[in-house]
This record gives structure tokens, sequence and C-alpha cells, in this order.
């Protein structure tokens, strides 16, 4: 969330800042908003001090009285109780801007950083680097295509059992899926990420605090009779966690690792990656997340996405490395950096991951602050997927497979998954 300060004194500057991302905003709504607001409070903070005074009078006035029920003592409690009738009523005017300008607030996405490249969309984000060598091989399939062969999942059952684009995993598929977060969880909780497995479901207030209320109510799934959503990502529960709390910053930073199934409608992707692994309504995901101080988070980007970008590496998978744009940039991040794996059959990369950098936009939403000099600063919070599960295993599928039919697993795999090939039956 952007500071009501920030927003009520410079709006022209914040104006500029977001539009960065490729869009007019026009904030004067709210810096209206603001302003009434601080007149109000100036005004509630007047009337409080005179009603401070006016008990102190009247407390004078019965210690130096001795008629109870003098005329000047009658009129200094009239005085007393007409404070407090404007000072209420002046609260609930405050309570009601407060709402309006938190609901306006918390649709505006947060500033892009300096450091990222400027752009309208995707076709302007910017390749930083690539790792490993794409297979070279004809009539390469494509993960689903293997799946199918090798009996490893199967989505028209799953079809019957819930909707599209949900899937089973059947014996080996699902024990990919099994060793590939063990084996991720394994990896970050040795490299210090202590393990978090968090609740799936998760009220309104935690998805607000993270950034996905109020905008994006479309893309996650309602329970009907509670206040309580299916989880889109371990990143709104790792979020909420530490929700109204105040770290000590020689704890910083708070590192977390959390296997977490997601649940998304995918709203806005109709006939997109409709077969396969790549765009499911249920996935499962490990997410790093990162508490860290102020002054310190452009270092931790830089080390959550060399966390993430290892696991790709022990796999021997290739990947790219983007620098995503401002106009591409998620609604809560500041600066990202996308990881992109190799899938042969289709010739591209596809997303697995994305880190980024939050600075205090989610720790305001959220409440989450630590003490430096003495002073209460907001923190800064990170996160990346490292890896989303499903689209890693399509990559081992198709960079692993072998002319025979069957599929090599990755050597730093093998120990979890207990074969080195994946065959038919």
């Amino acid at each position: 969330m952007l500071d009501q300060k920030l927003i009520r004194e410079n709006p022209t500057i914040v104006e500029k800042n977001l539009s960065l991302r490729g869009k007019v905003y026009n904030i004067s709504d709210i810096n209206e908003l603001t302003v009434k607001k601080k007149e109000i409070d100036i005004e509630v903070s007047n009337l409080q001090f005179e009603s401070k005074k006016l008990s102190k009078l009247i407390g004078q006035e019965i210690n130096n009285s001795q008629n109870k029920t003098s005329q000047k003592l009658n009129d200094l409690k009239k005085r007393g109780n007409e404070y407090r009738i404007k000072i209420s009523e002046f609260e609930e005017k405050q309570r009601i801007l407060d709402k309006q300008i938190y609901d306006k607030i918390s649709n505006l996405p947060n500033f892009p950083s300096i450091d990222a490249p400027i752009g309208k969309d995707e076709s302007n984000n910017v390749q930083v680097k690539t790792w490993g060598d794409h297979l070279k091989k004809d009539n390469l399939n494509s993960h689903w295509e293997i799946g199918e062969s090798l009996n490893l999942f199967d989505s028209t059952k799953s079809t019957k059992i819930s909707k599209s684009r949900f899937i089973t995993l059947i014996g080996n598929g699902a024990r990919l899926e099994r060793a590939l977060i063990n084996f991720m969880l394994d990896i970050h909780t040795q490299n210090g990420y202590l393990e978090l497995i968090p609740p799936a479901l998760v009220n309104s207030e935690s998805l607000t605090g993270s950034g996905q209320l109020p905008k994006f109510s479309n893309e996650s799934f309602k329970c009907s009779n509670d206040d309580l959503w299916l989880s889109p990502t371990a990143e709104v529960p790792l979020t909420a966690f530490h929700k109204n709390e105040i770290i000590d910053s020689k704890h910083l930073p708070l590192k977390y690792v959390a296997y977490s199934p997601c649940f998304r409608r995918e709203a806005g992707s109709y006939g997109r990656d409709t077969k396969g692994l790549i765009r499911l309504h249920q996935f499962n995901k490990v997410e790093l997340y990162w508490f860290t101080d102020p002054n310190k988070s452009i270092e931790a980007h830089q080390k959550i996405t060399s966390d993430a970008e290892s696991i790709l590496k022990k796999l021997n998978l290739p990947y790219r490395l983007v620098d995503i744009c401002t106009g591409d940039l998620g609604f809560s991040s500041s600066r990202t950096f996308d990881l992109e794996v190799w899938l042969p059959s289709s010739k591209c990369y596809r997303e697995i991951s994305s880190c980024s950098n939050c600075l205090e936009f989610q720790a305001r939403r959220s409440s989450i602050r630590t003490k430096i000099d003495k002073k209460n600063q907001f923190v800064h919070t990170l996160n990346g997927s490292a890896l989303a599960i499903g689209r890693t295993m399509a990559a081992i599928l198709e960079n692993g497979q072998q002319s025979d039919g069957s599929v090599k697993i990755p050597d730093a795999l093998v120990p979890y998954f207990g074969s080195n090939f994946i065959k038919t039956a």
C-alpha cells in the first residue's frame, strides 16, 4: 500500500511514479480525501486538547467549591458535554474517511523500481542471461504426450471429479511430484530457510495484505459460507504470518520456505494451455519468502533469485533470467526477475518462477514493522517460487525424453525419485 502522507503532500510524484506502469493514474479524488482527513485530524486534536483543559478546570472547581451544584460548575460540565459530542461527531467522520481512503489506496499498485526496465508489456521485458543447453532432437513430444504415454497423469477423469483444468497424478507422476517437493524443501532448508506449511484457506484480510484483494477477487476461489478463500499462493499466508507485528531487527532477515497447494481461477486465460501441467486451477508450489531490513532488500532480491535459480541448475534444466519491465510488473512488486524454463517441444521459454521485491508495500498493508535506530519502520518483503512443481515436472519430462519413450530423471533428483528413468510398463 502506498503512503497516505505521500499522496496528500505530493500527488504529482505519486501519479508520475504510477504512470511508469504504462497507465494514466488520476488520484485527485484520493488526494482530496486525504487533505480533508488531515483537517479533521487537526480539528479532533484541538478539541481533545481543549476538552482536557476543561476537565482540569472542572476538577479544580469541584475541589475548591463548597457548592457542588454551583452555576459555574454546571456551565463547565455543559461545555464538557458539548466537547464530547463534537469529538464523537468528528471521530465518526474520521472513521468514514479512513475507510474511503483505504478502499481507494488499496487499489493502487506499487511504485516500479527506478532500476526496472521501462516498458508497456511483456514484449519490453529484458533478457539478462541464459543458462544450459537446449535439447536438440527431432520429433520431440510435448510433456502431456509423454505423460499420457507413460500414464503419469489423467485430465479426462479429473474433469468428472471436478471440472476442466484439474489433473490427477498417477503412479510415477505422483511419485515425481512428491520427489520434487521434498528435493526443493531440502535444498532450501539447507540454505537457511525455515520450513512452514501454512493453511490452504486464508481470510480476506490476508489476501488484502499481500495485494490479491480487492483488485483480483475474480482470480481466487471463495468459500460461500465463511470469510475464507483457497490460497492462490503461499505468499499470502506467509505475508500474514507476521501481520500486526514489530519484528526485532536482530532477527532480520527472516527467511521462510513453504510447500503449498495453490488455487487460481486463471480468469482471462480462456483457451490458453488447455493441455498438460502449465495452467491448472490447482497446482503445487514451493515458495521462498523474506522479511528484511529496508536497507538491504536489493541485495536480498539478488539472493532469493539466486536461490530459485539453484534448483534449475541442480536439475540441469535450461532457463533464462528476465528483468520484468514496468508495464508488466505484478500489482505488489517494485521489481521482478522471472525465471523461464526451456520447453523444447514448443521451442520457447515458459515462466517457472517470479522473484519479486515488494519493498514496504505489503508490510504497510499488513502492518509489519521493525525498529531501526529506535524508530519503527516497515520491513521489506520479497517472494519467489522455487519452484512451481507442475511446470518443473513438465520441463523434466520434455528435456529428459529419450528415443525409446522413457524419461531420464536429473541426477540430483534420483535419490528422491528412486530411479534413473521413468519407463513404459
